[in-house]
C-alpha cells in the first residue's frame, strides 16, 4: 500500500508518511503523539511568524505589548527592593518581546542577564539577532539556580500537546488519530477505559463529550511554581485560554494566517489548544506557590498604562497615528485579543515579594 498523497493544497509532510506507517503498524495514535510530534517538527525548521509567516503574535503586532511586560517586571523589581535578577522567557519568539521589554526595564535601572527557553535551532538563530548576550536552554533545568527569577510566558502554553478524552457509549475513551479507507487521518476513539482520568464532575457528561488535558502545562507551571519558592521572584502567564472548566474540542492548526484541519499535512501547520488556566493554576499550588493572580489581557495592560503610552507614540509620530490606534484595539478591545487572552501572574510568597501590578 502507497504512501497517501498530501490534502490538496496541503504542502507535503514527512510526517504524514511516518505516521501513516506507524498506524498501519501498531494502530491509532494518541492525539497527544500527534500533536506532540507535529509541533516539534513544525518548529525545528521554521520562523512561523509574521506576515510571511503563519500567525502573528502580540509583541509583533506593537512595541506596546512588551514595553508593558517590561514596566511590569521593572515595577515588581524595585517594589521587592531591587534584588539581584534573571530574566526568563518561554518560548519566546523572534526576541522581540524580550527586545522591547529590556528596553523598558532599562529605564528604571534593571538590566538583568537574559535567559531564553527555546528547542527551535531556526528560532534561536533569530532570537540571537534580536538579544547578543541571551543564554538558551532546553528546559527549566539548566537555569541560573542561585538568583531570584523573572519568568516570561506569552503564547507558550497553547502550544503543547494535548491529551483528549471522549465519552462513549462504553464510557471514556481517549482520542486516537487514525487512518480511513481513503488514506486519510481521522479521529477514532481508542478502546482503553481512561473514566479515572475524567474529573468526578464530568464522568456524567453526555455521549460525544469531549474533555481536554495538557499534561505538559501541569508539569511546566509546577517545576516553574517550585523555582520561585526556592529562589523567589514572579511568573507571568500571557495566552488564549479559559478560566472556569468546560468540555468541547479546542484544537486548531494555522497555516499563512488561516485556519486547517488539524489532520492536514501534520508538521506543516501550527498546532495548538486553549489553555486551562484552573489547570495551571491547581498546578502551582501542588507545588508550593499559593499567589496566584489572573484577569484579561485588556484589562492587564490598561491597568499597566498602554493607553497613555500609545498617546504618546502617536503624539510623537502623528503619521503613525491610525495604525497605533489600531494595534491599540486589536490588543485591547473584547473582540480581539482583550478578553479571549487571560494573564495570571505567580509570585513566590513571603513578605519579601510585592503584590504584581495590572490586576486590581
Amino acid at each position: 500500500m502507497s504512501d497517501p498523497a498530501p490534502a490538496p493544497g496541503a504542502p507535503p509532510s514527512d510526517l504524514t508518511a511516518r505516521f501513516c506507517r506507524l498506524i498501519r503498524q501498531s494502530g491509532p495514535i494518541s492525539l497527544l503523539h500527534y500533536f506532540g510530534e507535529s509541533n516539534a517538527h513544525y518548529y525545528a525548521s521554521r520562523d512561523p511568524l509574521g506576515a510571511a509567516g503563519d500567525f502573528t503574535t502580540a509583541p509583533e503586532i506593537s512595541q506596546m505589548f512588551g514595553e508593558m511586560i517590561g514596566l511590569w517586571c521593572a515595577d515588581f523589581w524595585q517594589r521587592s527592593g531591587s534584588p539581584d535578577i534573571a530574566y526568563v522567557e518561554l518560548g519566546p519568539g523572534r526576541g522581540t518581546l524580550a527586545k522591547d521589554a529590556l528596553r523598558a526595564m532599562a529605564r528604571f535601572g534593571l538590566t538583568p542577564p537574559v535567559h531564553f527557553v527555546e528547542g527551535s535551532p531556526a528560532l534561536r538563530k533569530v532570537q540571537s539577532g534580536s538579544i547578543a548576550s541571551v543564554q538558551f536552554h532546553d528546559d527549566l533545568d539548566s537555569l541560573p539556580s542561585d538568583v531570584p527569577l523573572l519568568i516570561i510566558a506569552n503564547e507558550f502554553f497553547d502550544a503543547l500537546p494535548i491529551r483528549q478524552l471522549v465519552k462513549t457509549e462504553a464510557g471514556w475513551r481517549e482520542r486516537m488519530v487514525a487512518l480511513d479507507a481513503d488514506e486519510r487521518f481521522v479521529f477514532v476513539a481508542g478502546d482503553k477505559p481512561m473514566d479515572a482520568a475524567v474529573p468526578d464532575e464530568m464522568k456524567a457528561a453526555a455521549e460525544g463529550t469531549i474533555v481536554e488535558v495538557c499534561p505538559g502545562a501541569a508539569a511546566w507551571a509546577g517545576g516553574i511554581a517550585e523555582r520561585l519558592e526556592e529562589q523567589g521572584g514572579a511568573a507571568l502567564f500571557i495566552d488564549y485560554g479559559y478560566f472556569a472548566e468546560r468540555t468541547g474540542s479546542s484544537l486548531q492548526a494555522v497555516r499563512a494566517h488561516r485556519k486547517v484541519d488539524p489532520l492536514e499535512a501534520p508538521g506543516t501547520a501550527d498546532l495548538t489548544a486553549h489553555v486551562a488556566f484552573s489547570a495551571l493554576e491547581a498546578a502551582m499550588r501542588r507545588n508550593g506557590s499559593a499567589r496566584v493572580q489572573s484577569g484579561t489581557q485588556g484589562a492587564f495592560l490598561e491597568r499597566l498604562g498602554i493607553t497613555a503610552r500609545a498617546q504618546a507614540l502617536a503624539a510623537a509620530d502623528p503619521e503613525r497615528a491610525q495604525a497605533i490606534a489600531g494595534e491599540h484595539r486589536r490588543l485591547l478591545a473584547p473582540e480581539a485579543m482583550g478578553e479571549l487572552f487571560k494573564v495570571m501572574a505567580v509570585t513566590a510568597s513571603g513578605e519579601r515579594w510585592a503584590e504584581p501590578a495590572g490586576f486590581a
